[in-house]
């Protein structure tokens, strides 16, 4: 099979795969459809309880994210109707990283896309859409898509140059499925992990906001009870009383800048490396660096120069609300000046540093804080401030000793993750130009299990 090939704009493909206009592979009635215009839904127009709205900012590699979706009300969406979503629809963002889409799933049926998406409704007698997504994801297929997009400070799609795309694919829609089947299978365990991860980063967030935001355990002994779940040493750290700013009694309001240094190391022209793996905040969203990009320092963005070591904590200070931090546990990566790079003065508190940067209630205070029209930002500074109440040395220790594992178990999942990422990643081209034929793949894919 791989000696037989045809060349296409995407390199060599298969001798027996067939190429189509993506129009003549989409539903004939809702194929390629461009979000609701800004005059038709506003940002005001979100509701607390509602029907979710997904932006370019939720799109992730492939997939959905759920985390910071606004919501929009039963008669907006009834009104635009025409922009619901179904299972098997995928996303693309139409401006800023044309590149980025997502498959929609049965979590995400009947939701909403915004005007800066557009959709793609597969027809599922003629393709499918995971194998679709599949090739969308195809780094020669992102290559050529930011070359065909129009404008060049803000790069953008439309329904025509969607329409246009010509796609190579198995004449087979089971074959087809069977592709997808295999490298879904490997994005299945990614998402296992991530679940994982999530219920582990929200029993640490839930012990830091009891603890340093609600004080629990202090408000407990204060009704004259025992903290729950503590052990007498533990609970013996913790005042019982508040004072007249309600932090508990010996306890001092400082903030990040007690914990942390700002920015310590940039690259320079003194100093340059190579070359760099490059985080960015598009691809860093609610505590994971979900895509790294290799550059030749040469070729690196102009943004690229923060060095990152392990332990730091990074946040995004463009759109802070959009969530565009993470724990750094790996060396050699070079972050976005759009970072606010911290650096814990002391190990120890590597994790309080994490949690109070990154909690819910600070992220949405850099977003009040934040400014600038279309791109509102914060200053580095400004989060370097952010306030922390700081209990005793001894509880301190205590929190880092409860905490860290949690922390380490969530670094070690994603650096499995990453692993059948990059199983999944040197799959995609060869299964999808028909180079590996299935019964190999399979066997891959198989022994990561």
């Amino acid at each position: 099979m791989a000696s037989e090939v045809r060349e296409t704009i995407y390199g060599n493909f298969a001798a027996a795969f067939v190429e189509e206009r993506l129009v003549n592979l989409c539903d004939p009635n809702a194929g390629i459809q461009t979000g609701p215009f800004g005059s038709q839904l506003h940002q005001e127009d979100y509701v607390s309880i509602g029907t979710p709205i997904i932006t370019v900012e939720h799109l992730a590699e492939n997939r959905i994210i759920h985390e910071g979706v606004p919501l929009v009300s039963d008669a907006d969406r009834d009104r635009l109707s025409r922009y619901l979503l179904r299972e098997g629809d995928i996303v693309f963002s139409r401006v800023g990283s044309v590149d980025r889409r997502a498959l929609v799933r049965k979590a995400e049926d009947g939701w909403m896309f915004s005007g800066r998406c557009l959709r793609v409704r597969p027809n599922r007698d003629k393709i499918d859409a995971g194998y679709l997504s599949y090739f969308f994801g195809l780094p020669a297929f992102k290559e050529h898509i930011r070359a065909i997009a129009v404008g060049a400070t803000m790069p953008s799609l439309n329904t025509s140059i969607l329409s246009d795309i010509v796609v190579p694919h198995p004449p087979s829609v089971k074959e087809q499925r069977a592709i997808a089947h295999i490298l879904g299978t490997l994005d299945d365990k990614i998402e296992l992990i991530r679940q994982r991860n999530q219920i582990l980063d929200a029993m640490a967030r839930a012990l830091f906001k009891d603890w340093f935001v609600d004080f629990g355990p202090v408000r407990a002994k204060m009704e004259g009870g025992q903290p729950s779940g503590l052990t007498p040493e533990i609970a013996e750290l913790f005042p019982d009383a508040l004072n007249k700013v309600g932090v508990p009694q010996g306890w001092n309001i400082g903030t990040l800048g007690d914990l942390a240094t700002l920015n310590p190391e940039s690259w320079s022209k003194k100093n340059p490396p190579t070359e760099i793996e490059y985080v960015d905040l598009a691809n860093t969203k609610w505590g994971a660096i979900e895509l790294t990009t290799r550059f030749a320092w040469a070729d690196a963005p102009s943004r690229a120069q923060r060095i990152l070591r392990p332990g730091d904590t990074i946040v995004g200070t463009v759109r802070p609300g959009n969530g565009s931090y993470s724990y750094v546990s790996v060396d050699g990566l070079t972050g976005s000046t759009g970072f606010a790079i911290l650096r814990p003065k002391d190990d120890e508190n590597r994790e309080l540093l994490f949690l109070a940067a990154t909690s819910s209630e600070n992220i949405e205070r850099l977003a009040h804080l934040a400014d600038g029209g279309a791109y509102p930002a914060v200053r580095p500074e400004v989060v370097l401030a952010s306030p922390v109440v700081f209990p005793s040395s001894k509880l301190m220790t205590v929190f880092s000793d409860v905490v860290a594992p949690l922390i380490k178990a969530i670094e070690q999942n994603k650096h499995e993750a990453a692993t059948l990422g990059a199983l999944r990643d040197i799959l995609l081209p060869k299964l999808l130009s028909g180079e590996v034929r299935i019964r190999d793949a399979e066997h891959m894919a198989g022994d990561t299990v």
